[in-house]
């Protein structure tokens, strides 16, 4: 009786003395003192990891001030190197009075300002033009060659600042030449603090011309020329020495994006706030907005340039700005892991020896339910089973396997399993496919074995190792099935196999014969109609020839039609040897040039046919395996057909090439009906008429026999009066590229 898994423990402890308090208290000293230790160690390391906590985040704070310094100058850093290069600009004018265009673009392309300063939109030079001298500035580029200076915004203005060179001339560029930037009141400040400081300026927020359509903040730095180069000492000099402004142009975003990168370690916003007003320039956020405040701020204000800027850093969340904070976290949760670690290390141990106990009853439930899958199956199965010992005994045998013996299946038990069966093997033609060993000692062989009060019958045996239990003398499984009656119908099958080869043969033979007998008769007929066809042909000749003056114009026109008839006799029976000749010999394949065979086709055909001009298209490179004299006639008498048929036509085609698998050959020449294409292959069967196109209606019958002969199938495509194609295929054909 299986014991139940879930009934109560059994109480042991009747008759035993109950423990003592002491006793009782005595396992909760360890925990008592386990206790002691967890709250000492838990308060040590909560002090240090306070401690460490704040000392984390004074370093993170400098770490975090020390970025926006850094951030800070380097955007004044490409300021100045802005100055430089509108600096350089301005020493042109110092060495030329007034640069061309073409000198301007030689200093600009010599900057490689695309590659150093991508986010330069570009450098350029605006004209410090009065209104008397706007007219003479005008005439002067005109006649340079520079073409119309339309300088706008239109209108009358004291002085005007129209931009002049702006390198590198891309379209956006080109379309801002002769923009008055004096006459914008952001630019016209920056402008003229340049002018009468006599330093580079940089302006508030603009728009830029190039960028109409799209929003943006960009600024302009502006740095004064001079005549002769150098700077007047006075207000009033430098407006009278006064020649223009070298610009940079440049986009706010792009500014940031070139020095600074994609970074995304902390948030900030820029603001303009000279003469006290608050424009914000530019914001740099992270890509996930988060709701939690950052860990640090911090501000810096600084001049550049005559504007002041003032930029507002947030840092990160507290948990990505010192990411550090969270191991110091994980050393205090170590901390007290520690602590509970020996509970959790029993309470695994509990948990294993239960887990144990849980796997050992299901694997003997599934022991117990795998035997008695293995029970039924020898039970009920149909095929004979026997389990074998390591003598060859049988140790158990189910019911199918005593009724193939004809023994009980007790009976059975204790029997040496060979003692069943004949000594002599299943001889090989009796042996079914199959029969052998595998690679995991699965063996398979047939035998005949001696039925209790029965005949012999045939049996297919399967040996398989089956190792048994522990106590238990079992190496193998042996099935038994009866296929007396498969070897029988297999037997019957063989005998009717060879019986049908006979046959066969017989027949071929037979089929043979009768088309030797065939040719032959063709041959002989062919030749036995010659002699009275000469003698016809003879004798009308002479006919013709002696007394062709006695007879009147009927007699001469019966006398031309014997002889034309007995002429086309002729020619019948040369054509017909010629298509039972086809039917003789071996066909001797080789490499065949179809193109190179139909091109010598052709030309035989224009050398017997000058008059008839036919356009001929012939595809290079159709090779096939075939009898080279066997596809020249089938190639002679489809190019000669389409070269016969197409006269007439206007303008006559022929085309020989491969598609789709097979060889073509088309003409648009008298075509036929399709309705009548069954009768194209046929010997002696004509679609038009002797007088139209002569021929002996064995052409298309001997192309017929020419495919069939290489094993491959040929068809007809034709409308009246449009042309036909001729379509085959040959085993073996390749077109080469």
């Amino acid at each position: 009786m299986q014991p139940d898994l879930y009934a109560p423990p059994m109480d042991d402890s009747a008759g035993q003395r109950k423990p003592s308090i002491g006793e009782r208290l005595r396992p909760m000293r360890g925990h008592l003192w386990a206790l002691v230790v967890l709250l000492g160690s838990v308060g040590s390391v909560f002090i240090l990891w306070q401690m460490a906590y704040e000392r984390e985040l004074r370093a993170a704070s400098v770490r975090f001030v020390s970025n926006t310094q850094e951030i800070a100058e380097l955007l004044r850093q490409q300021l100045v190197n802005y100055e430089l290069v509108a600096g350089g600009g301005a020493s042109l004018f110092a060495s030329v009075n007034r640069p061309t265009p073409r000198q301007w673009y030689g200093y600009a392309d010599g900057m490689e300002l695309a590659r150093r300063f991508p986010e330069m939109v570009g450098l350029g030079f605006a004209g410090y033009v009065s209104q008397s001298r706007l007219d003479d500035l005008q005439i002067e580029w005109r006649q340079a060659g520079w073409g119309q200076l339309e300088v706008r915004p239109r209108g009358v203005r004291s002085y005007y600042g129209p931009i002049l060179y702006l390198e590198p001339r891309t379209v956006e560029n080109v379309g801002a030449i002769g923009f008055d930037m004096f006459s914008e009141a952001t630019r016209h400040a920056a402008m003229q603090a340049a002018l009468e400081t006599g330093e580079a300026s940089l302006s508030g927020p603009v728009h830029l011309i190039q960028d109409s359509g799209s929003p943006g903040i960009s600024l302009l730095l502006y740095l004064p020329v001079y005549r002769g180069g150098d700077r007047p000492t006075t207000v009033e000099a430098r407006h009278a020495a006064m020649l223009g402004w070298v610009y940079v142009p440049f986009r706010l975003d792009r500014f940031i994006a070139a020095k600074l990168g994609d970074r995304r370690d902390m948030r900030f916003r820029i603001y303009d706030v000279t003469d006290n007003a608050s424009q914000l320039l530019y914001t740099a956020d992270l890509d996930e907005a988060s709701q939690e405040p950052p860990a640090f701020t911090h501000n810096i204000e600084f001049d550049t340039y005559g504007r002041r800027w003032r930029m507002e850093f947030d840092s990160l969340p507290q948990a990505q700005a010192v990411p550090r904070l969270r191991g110091l976290q994980n050393t205090l949760a170590l901390g007290l892991f520690a602590s509970l670690l020996m509970y959790a290390v029993a309470w695994m141990l509990a948990q294993t020896e239960s887990r144990a106990h849980g796997i050992a009853l299901r694997l003997t439930e599934d022991f117990r339910r795998s035997e008695q899958r293995f029970r039924i199956a020898m039970t009920y199965s149909a095929i004979g089973k026997a389990l074998l010992d390591s003598q060859g005994r049988i140790v158990e045998a189910n019911p199918a396997m005593g009724k193939i013996v004809g023994i009980t299946p007790k009976g059975l038990v204790g029997k040496r399993f060979d003692a069943l069966f004949e000594d002599d093997e299943v001889t090989a033609s009796e042996r079914p496919a199959g029969d052998g060993t595998d690679d995991v000692g699965v063996h398979r062989s047939t035998r005949r074995l001696h039925r209790e009060g029965g005949e012999p019958r045939h049996a297919q045996l399967t040996y398989s190792p089956l190792p048994g239990s522990l106590d238990q003398d079992i190496v193998g499984l042996v099935q038994v099935e009866d296929v007396t009656k498969r070897l029988r119908a297999e037997a019957k099958v063989l005998a009717l196999n060879r019986t049908l080869e006979a046959r066969v043969a017989s027949r071929t033979r037979e089929l043979s014969q009768a088309n030797q007998e065939l040719e032959a008769f063709a041959y002989s007929v062919s030749h036995d109609l010659r002699a009275p066809l000469r003698a016809i042909d003879g004798f009308s000749r002479i006919l013709a020839e002696r007394y062709l003056g006695t007879l009147d114009a009927a007699g001469q026109g019966y006398l031309e039609r014997v002889r034309n008839a007995a002429s086309r006799m002729g020619e019948l029976i040369d054509a017909l040897l010629k298509m039972s000749r086809l039917g003789r010999g071996e066909v001797k394949r080789e490499r065949v040039d179809l193109s190179r065979m139909a091109g010598e086709i052709v030309e035989d055909l224009r050398a017997g046919d000058r008059d008839h001009a036919v356009e001929v298209l012939i595809a290079p490179s159709m090779f096939v395996d075939g009898d080279a004299a066997l596809l020249r006639n089938l190639l002679g008498n489809l190019i000669g057909n389409a070269w016969k048929f197409t006269r007439g036509s206007e303008q006559p085609r022929i085309e020989i090439a491969h598609q789709a698998g097979e060889f073509y050959v088309r003409d648009n020449g008298a075509g036929f009906a399709q309705e009548y294409v069954d009768k194209l292959f046929r010997p002696f069967q004509r679609l038009h008429d002797q007088n139209q196109f002569a021929g002996h209606g064995i052409g298309l019958a001997s192309v017929k026999r020419v495919v069939e002969r290489h094993g491959g199938t040929i068809r007809a495509e034709g409308r009246e009066g449009e042309g036909a194609t001729f379509y085959f295929t040959l085993p073996g054909d390749r077109v080469e590229h």
